[in-house]
């Protein structure tokens, strides 16, 4: 199996460049420009507007870098993700919108318009066959795949379910429509919070397979007949729909594979991550807790498991920031990630689906003493 090219520069800046200009050239070193030819296709950047209350999430800035790139090439872009499966500020495409803006996303900062891929409530999405362990028709946001070309930039950091977020979770989890995101953290049918439910009904309304019922002015829903389309969570007003989480986390991060493969089979694709303010926990909660790790860098490959590979062993070859929760932490797997979150094991999604591969990281700075192994 050949190696793939991963390519790095830290956030080290001079007075002649800076580290938007960095980006623009990682990239442009990396072969985006050269490889994929943008000339009037549509491409879709996947990208994390970021959950209002937390600041980890990656500036508009950057994503500007690429779009101003793509759209010199003659490329048509967006900016994209899909709404949430829980209840927050990114739920619909317009609190999503709202959540955007609010973090500083709009086409005044980024050059380009933004689409919430599976519309309005999360339920326009593509089914595209992939025939996997877990997942055989991966429910895409419609947007993601209308796309000819695929670009993911991405925020690297923890999750308490998959071990870290980076190119496979932006891509995989984060192109999921709400009954992709269903299908991936679940491995049982919805639920009604009966305390929430005033029984409007919308919920049964909704429903193409008579799997929800109203006795009592209270609605509940049939698993044997319940397809897991998510509808239901989409619709109702009062938030009274909620589902388990109950999927393994080796079995979703497989999902995640999964999904990621039926994102980016057949078509062009390019994917970029940032090892900057990496906090424990996912991007999707309502605040962050102190970076774990010192920033290391920026880092863009065709290749987004050796992407996530190469910025796991980054992070990992760092160390922990005092009086963070990893500093607090016994350190006992040799695994910065598992040490914050010992039930995950990120490695299972690198392994499965898509594969692992040899890696051959190129670094565009001299002299880096944040990385000094590479």
């Amino acid at each position: 199996m050949s190696a793939s090219k991963v390519y790095f520069t830290n956030f080290r800046a001079t007075f002649t460049e800076n580290l938007l200009q960095k980006l623009a050239r990682l990239v442009k070193k990396a072969g985006m420009l050269e490889q994929i030819d943008f000339k009037n296709q549509y491409t879709a950047i996947k990208i994390h507007f970021g959950e209002p209350g937390n600041l980890a999430y990656l500036r508009p800035n950057y994503s500007k870098v690429i779009v101003d790139l793509i759209k010199e090439q003659g490329g048509k872009v967006f900016l994209t993700d899909c709404n949430t499966l829980y209840v927050g500020g990114r739920k619909n495409a317009l609190d999503h919108l709202d959540s955007a803006y609010t973090n500083g996303y709009n086409p005044f900062t980024t050059g380009c318009h933004l689409l919430i891929a599976d519309g309005l409530k999360g339920t326009d999405d593509i089914l595209v066959p992939i025939d996997g362990e877990y997942v055989k028709e991966a429910k895409i946001g419609r947007a993601i795949m209308d796309a000819d070309i695929f670009i993911s930039l991405s925020h690297f950091k923890g999750h308490e379910s998959t071990g870290f977020g980076g190119a496979l979770k932006n891509i995989g989890m984060g192109c999921g429509s709400r009954a992709g995101k269903l299908e991936m953290h679940n491995a049982t049918s919805p639920f009604v919070l009966t305390d929430k439910c005033v029984g409007c009904g919308a919920c049964k309304r909704n429903c193409a397979h008579d799997a929800i019922s109203i006795a009592e002015k209270k609605a509940s829903i049939a698993p044997d007949k319940c397809a897991g389309c998510g509808r239901c969570i989409g619709v109702c007003p009062v938030d009274a729909v909620a589902n388990h989480c109950d999927e393994s986390n080796d079995i979703l991060n497989k999902k995640i594979a999964e999904y990621s493969l039926a994102v980016l089979k057949d078509r062009p694709h390019f994917h970029i991550s940032l090892v900057v303010d990496v906090s424990p926990y996912c991007d999707c909660h309502a605040e962050n807790d102190a970076a774990i790790i010192p920033n290391v860098g920026m880092f863009a490959s065709f290749d987004p498991v050796a992407l996530d590979m190469a910025c796991a062993d980054a992070v990992n070859r760092q160390p922990a920031i005092p009086g963070c929760i990893l500093d607090e932490r016994e350190h006992c797997h040799h695994d910065h990630f598992t040490d914050i979150h010992p039930e995950t094991n990120w490695k299972v999604a690198l392994e499965h689906g898509l594969g692992t591969v040899p890696i051959i990281l190129t670094k565009t700075t001299k002299g880096n003493t944040l990385f000094p192994s590479f």
